[in-house]
């Protein structure tokens, strides 16, 4: 579904992955064929990723029907990616976070970055692209005015917890509102437990993605993480409702 609200702003909901992606395009003209260019991109990734579909590269690499070398060159970039990242995140996360592999954890923002790569190439500068409440944001929202994130709190779904600005960033979180202990601790191999929410703010949706996982199950360790990664600033939410950030977190309320 397409639907153009103004003259200088598309809007596109796409159903994939088993989220909701919405493109939202603050820029003057016609955008169909860039946002079609977008949604072929998210369904390939789809058909090549998903651990549900049995006939998907992924699935059939994990059957060992199928060796990584001899795959698609996106699955290469993807494994090559999760292994920087572990190397990063101090082991954190893990493309085999149950002992078989998963590169799912930094799928949706890759693809999401790449998809807002692919709207620059087509001419807009101004856009975000939110998959499942991640986003990549572009330019700015209008003439003058930054873009203005909200993060939900993840034990009341309703209240805004706090708010990000800024021109050409993203933001990620990771956490057990939508799908309850979901987040395998790659150290101990049981759920990670202690956090309600991990929010990442930075430049790359790919790392911010990943990267949330990682400060989820590193907790206030991911703190200092931080102090090491100035590009990122993390935001942590404990399962009692108390908050710790970054010391560069950039609350905008």
């Amino acid at each position: 579904m397409t639907a153009l609200t103004g003259p200088a702003r598309t809007v596109h909901v796409e159903h994939c992955m088993g989220t909701v992606f919405s493109i939202d395009i603050r820029d003057d003209g016609d955008w169909r064929d860039a946002i079609g260019a977008v949604a072929s991109w998210l369904h390939r990734v789809d058909a090549l990723f998903s651990t549900y579909e049995d006939d998907s590269e992924i699935s059939r690499i994990r059957r060992g029907d199928l060796r990584a070398l001899d795959a698609s060159p996106e699955i290469t970039t993807v494994l090559d990616l999760c292994a920087e990242v572990q190397v990063a995140t101090w082991g954190a996360f893990t493309a085999m976070p149950d002992g078989r592999l998963d590169p799912t954890g930094l799928v949706k923002g890759w693809a999401i970055e790449r998809a807002s790569v692919l709207l620059r190439e087509r001419g807009s500068t101004n856009h975000a692209v939110n998959g499942g409440g991640d986003v990549q944001l572009a330019g700015e929202a209008a003439l003058g005015r930054p873009w203005r994130v909200g993060i939900t709190d993840p034990l009341d779904r309703s209240r805004v917890l706090t708010v990000v600005s800024g021109r050409d960033f993203a933001v990620a979180t990771a956490g057990t509102a939508e799908r309850g202990p979901h987040i395998v601790d790659p150290f101990t191999g049981r759920a990670a437990a202690g956090f309600a929410s991990a929010t990442v703010v930075g430049p790359s949706l790919t790392r911010a993605d990943a990267y949330s996982t990682a400060a989820f199950v590193l907790g206030p360790r991911a703190l200092c993480w931080a102090d090491e990664n100035p590009d990122y600033e993390v935001l942590l939410v404990g399962a009692d409702g108390s908050t710790s950030a970054s010391a560069k977190w950039r609350d905008a309320s």
